[in-house]
């Protein structure tokens, strides 16, 4: 992990929040390369949940909400960890994620536990006073639920269909770390599916596969995923069957996104505490039903934290070691750097011109600075898939030459084919099936 975090530090990826102030415990900020990974990670996630679907529909709702949803949701009285105290430095960890009944900084003595609500509290308005107390939402979950009679009254759809929004979200950890793993301030993908009572445990099977394949497609190997199921004495209040995705970090297997099935639960609190009826007509049956809900649940930097792990490869390079990030082309924060072989004017002038030419169509950077080789590297180290590199030919044959970052082979093609080709290889096809008027070049030492 230290190797990850130094990188991503390095190279722009995720910066301590705060650092400047020494920074804020279970806090970080997403830099100039980060920010690009992260928006293609979510984008991803819309594409296929969204997009790509008739069955679902998008939402974005306040993180701040009446304080009844929370009540009603079980929230205020059972979102609690259990909290103890070490007698000796004070610190405080949590309970149930301890190996043995001391403190891990110091090896004092524990307090008893008690049990610590994580939900961030403030107040609306200018009074401090309980009557105005409101909550940073700890998921994005209850948004949905009580917007279920807005979606189905808009947007028509029939049974079984989805919402789905991402969205910041805020839980007071007793602990944090593992880098971006847990943190107090973090971000979600979930989707609510609703469903008709007794075909939820087939919508079930059909999400847990479902997430799964996605992770897969987009470069997660299958052998680095499992599934734990919850035992039915550890579920959650609103859960009738929970199963984790969970992921082999570098501090072990530990969950990546949760799948529930919420039952009714959700929709006949908010209908009681409410007062509103939230069910759905069925026009098979003529009847108001209360919809059984799936829910898949996944966590933006838990992601991210495992497409960058499992990315991060390093390999024999003559005298050195190659560090890269293999990010599926979707993924990568760049998708191409431009690469003049030189500053000399005249280069330089042709390299800017197909640097323009390439930045409409993808996230393009353009580099002139050190050696050819150092520069391949850097864009190795943010998981760049492709660097088009412009040489003093170029000028005279109008082609440049195209580096493949997984095995660092290259192809030398007309710019005027350059932005077709360059789509073509990231959609994945070979990099050695040529365009029309390309050829093979010769691999140079990247020095």
């Amino acid at each position: 992990m230290e190797k990850l975090v130094s990188l991503c530090q390095r190279r722009g990826f995720i910066f301590p929040s705060s650092d400047i102030y020494g920074g804020l415990s279970g806090c970080w900020d997403y830099g100039p390369v980060g920010v690009e990974l992260k928006r293609n990670i979510k984008e991803t996630w819309w594409r296929s949940v969204i997009q790509e679907r008739d069955d679902m529909v998008g939402l974005d709702t306040s993180i701040l909400m009446n304080r009844r949803v929370w009540e009603a949701s079980g929230h205020v009285e059972r979102m609690v960890d259990p909290l103890v105290e070490c007698r000796n430095c004070h610190q405080r960890w949590r309970a149930d994620e301890l190996a043995e009944s001391k403190c891990p900084a110091c090896g004092g003595d524990l307090t008893e536990e008690r049990m610590f609500n994580v939900m961030f509290k403030t107040f609306a308005g200018p009074v401090e006073e309980e009557a105005n107390t409101v909550y940073l939402r700890p998921e994005t979950a209850q948004g949905m639920f009580v917007n279920f009679m807005n979606v189905v009254n808009t947007s028509r759809k029939r049974l079984p269909f989805g919402i789905a929004q991402i969205g910041k979200s805020f839980r007071n950890e007793i602990t944090t770390g593992n880098f971006i793993f847990r943190s107090r301030e973090f971000e979600q993908m979930e989707i609510e599916y609703f469903v008709k009572p007794g075909t939820d445990e087939e919508w079930f099977e059909y999400w847990l596969e479902e997430r799964l394949k996605w992770y897969v497609k987009y470069g997660i190997k299958r052998e680095h995923l499992d599934i734990d199921e919850h035992p039915k004495e550890k579920l959650a209040h609103y859960a009738k069957r929970c199963c984790d995705i969970t992921y082999n970090f570098p501090m072990g297997w530990a969950e990546l996104e949760g799948v529930a099935n919420r039952s009714d639960f959700d929709l006949k609190q908010h209908s009681a505490a409410s007062g509103k009826a939230l069910t759905y007509h069925d026009s098979d049956s003529k009847e108001h039903i209360v919809p059984f809900v799936i829910e898949p649940s996944a966590g933006v930097d838990r992601g991210i934290l495992a497409f960058l792990c499992d990315a991060y490869d390093e390999e024999p390079d003559k005298d050195d070691i190659r560090v890269l990030f293999r990010f599926h082309p979707d993924l990568a924060p760049v998708k191409v750097a431009v690469l003049p072989l030189s500053k000399k004017e005249n280069l330089a002038a042709l390299a800017r011109d197909v640097y323009g030419g390439l930045r409409s169509c993808f996230t393009t950077q353009y580099d002139d600075t050190q050696s050819i080789g150092r520069r391949y590297r850097r864009q190795d180290e943010i998981g760049t898939p492709l660097c088009v590199t412009v040489d003093f030919q170029s000028l005279e044959d109008n082609r440049v030459t195209i580096r493949d970052r997984d095995t660092m082979n290259q192809i030398r093609v007309p710019i005027a084919e350059l932005a077709t080709t360059l789509a073509a290889k990231l959609a994945g096809e070979d990099l050695f099936i040529l365009p029309p008027g390309g050829e093979i070049w010769k691999v140079e030492k990247e020095g």
